[in-house]
């Protein structure tokens, strides 16, 4: 009798796993299923991100700037930005207005990234 309720604890243990996740899963899907939609909508939203500032003139003034996916990916395509340009360019964390993932206008500098 003792092996039979081992067994039914395993399996009860076993359905419970699956049910958390199988519902994990299906939050997370839900999630990025709106993300996508939101993003072909083209709704503009406010929020904090790091960007790829280009600077040019003297003195310096704001020309450019481009959604990075996070810092190190912003600090590597600076690397290459400078080494082919003359402009200077800046990893910076702003808060921003925001369509899909493309910054449309800044609201103001946090932080520079170094």
């Amino acid at each position: 009798m003792g092996k039979i309720k081992l067994i039914f604890y395993i399996v009860l243990a076993f359905v419970i796993y699956k049910g958390y996740v199988a519902f994990t899963n299906f939050e997370i899907g839900v999630e990025d299923r709106v993300a996508e939609i939101s993003e072909k909508a083209e709704f503009e939203r406010e929020g904090t991100v790091i960007g790829l500032m280009m600077y040019l003139g003297d003195p310096p003034g704001l020309k450019e700037h481009l959604y990075t996916e996070g810092k190190s990916k912003c600090l590597a395509m600076k690397q290459i930005a400078e080494e082919t340009s003359f402009a200077y360019y800046e990893c910076v964390r702003v808060r921003a207005v925001l369509v899909g993932k493309k910054i449309v206008d800044i609201i103001d500098e946090i932080e520079v990234i170094e």
